[in-house]
């Protein structure tokens, strides 16, 4: 490969290598400082400033990721491709395609991944689909090596920290993918729609080179399996049907989702590839493309994932975002006014709500809830100074009309969904909330000493389900 087929060296300003700057510190350093002398001076006063703020921030925010949903209601901010405008493009027409199988530790699930990659409905020799395995993985080596997909180029990524699967893509991106027009990732438990590459290159045909990336919606095959299933569909329903268009349509920025994400493969060679340090290495390309010019827009073309049906494993996995999230917010918030600058100040405001903010919401809440126990058992006369005029009114309304609100956004989005099986799992959601606070903490607890830490997620728990 030549010099210019190479990817840039991503630059450490825009890196997860760190997880706090000097500055970063020092600012955090301050803010926690003057917390606890406005407590030592009057506790009750900063410990209802406190509150009343973070109430504050639960409104607005719920606020707008319901507006935010219904917007997408419509269905005019996801584009769409017939399957006879996909099927139209000529096999000349179609471009070279890069596919990467990013895989460890999966021996038994090779074969499948494999055979769901086969029935992509696109010209072989156009398409070079990469297996990135780590060199000391034999187990998922000697499996791939036994089932002889003689049309699937094997990747050995030599052993090296971090282990991370963005590191791992990187080293194919920059030493293997051959100068295809578009590069998109899959995970390993993937079934991707059979025509989303034609219907891929036909939305990117459709729109200018300020649209980098083009993000297809993801689903689950095992929908039905239990609670934690259907909790964890009904988000992703929300998240990649409704909010993540709607943030697309409005020019915010569209935090990728781990697979399915297809990207000008110049583009991403152009800004450095993914962060090898980061843990959700598709929020931070999603947020890097927007501040380098470009657009992501989302293709309504579905890819059935295996929704985590164990809750162990379940809080592994979103551990894991979360700390990307935090990792995504302090590498991109660096230099605030930058960004400001870059993206415009409702985008901003929006990044930081989604990176920082719900991480941090979710933390707030076993706080919220710790308070309301104490209060409803202890009756506490404390909590009477804490709670005081508009404090306490605002977290009423929070707590009634605001619970409310988000419960009634599920259960109107499964209807719009057609999934009314769901509807019992919307009503208990409160009980995925719960889950999300446990994940939360061990996310900020991760971040101090093991920052980008790959917690790996176990697949092939719940069998192959049904839609």
């Amino acid at each position: 490969m030549t010099t210019t087929g190479q990817c840039q060296a991503r630059a450490a300003e825009y890196s997860a290598s760190r997880v706090l700057t000097a500055r970063q510190a020092w600012c955090f350093a301050l803010l926690l400082a003057a917390i606890v002398i406005a407590a030592v001076i009057d506790w009750r006063m900063t410990t209802t400033v406190l509150i009343g703020l973070s109430a504050m921030y639960f409104v607005l925010s719920t606020t707008d990721r319901v507006v935010l949903m219904l917007r997408g209601l419509d269905g005019r901010a996801l584009l769409r491709v017939s399957d006879e405008e996909a099927l139209a493009i000529t096999e000349d027409e179609l471009p070279p395609y890069t596919v990467l199988l990013p895989v460890y530790d999966e021996p038994d699930i090779v074969e499948t991944l494999v055979k769901g990659i086969g029935q992509i409905n696109y010209p072989r020799d156009k398409l070079e689909v990469l297996l990135v395995m780590e060199a000391d993985d034999e187990a998922t080596i000697k499996a791939f090596d036994a089932a002889k997909f003689d049309w699937i180029t094997p990747v050995l990524v030599p052993p090296s920290e971090p282990r991370t699967k963005p590191k791992a893509c990187n080293y194919a991106l920059s030493l293997h993918v051959r100068d295809s027009e578009f590069t998109t990732i899959y995970d390993a438990e993937d079934i991707p729609d059979p025509l989303q590459l034609r219907r891929v290159v036909a939305a990117f045909a459709k729109h200018g080179p300020d649209v980098a990336a083009i993000q297809c919606r993801l689903g689950f095959f095992n929908v039905r399996h239990n609670t934690l299933t259907k909790w964890f569909s009904l988000e992703y329903d929300q998240w990649f049907a409704y909010v993540l268009p709607s943030l697309a349509a409005s020019g915010c920025v569209v935090l990728l989702g781990g697979t399915s994400n297809h990207v000008r493969t110049s583009v991403l060679r152009e800004v450095g590839g993914w962060d090898s340090f980061n843990v959700t290495e598709d929020a931070d390309l999603g947020v890097l493309l927007a501040r380098s010019g470009y657009r992501t827009l989302l293709l309504d073309s579905v890819t059935l994932e295996e929704a985590n049906a164990d809750v162990v494993n379940w809080i592994r996995q979103r551990s894991r975002w979360y700390k990307g999230y935090l990792q995504t917010f302090l590498v991109h918030f660096r230099h605030p006014l930058v960004t400001l600058r870059q993206l415009g100040f409702k985008p901003t405001l929006r990044l930081l709500n989604v990176t920082a903010g719900m991480p941090f919401a979710c933390m707030l809440n076993l706080a919220f809830w710790a308070l309301m126990a104490v209060w409803y058992f202890g009756k506490s006369h404390v909590l009477d100074d804490i709670y005081i005029g508009p404090v306490y009114y605002l977290c009423l309304l929070l707590f009634t009309v605001g619970n409310l609100v988000t419960i009634l956004a599920g259960l109107v989005s499964t209807r719009a969904m057609g999934r009314p099986y769901l509807s019992t799992a919307a009503l208990l959601v409160p009980g995925y909330w719960v889950l999300q606070a446990l994940a939360a903490v061990k996310a900020a607890v991760q971040l101090v000493y093991k920052s980008s830490y790959w917690e790996k997620t176990v697949h092939g728990l719940s069998g192959s389900g049904k839609m």
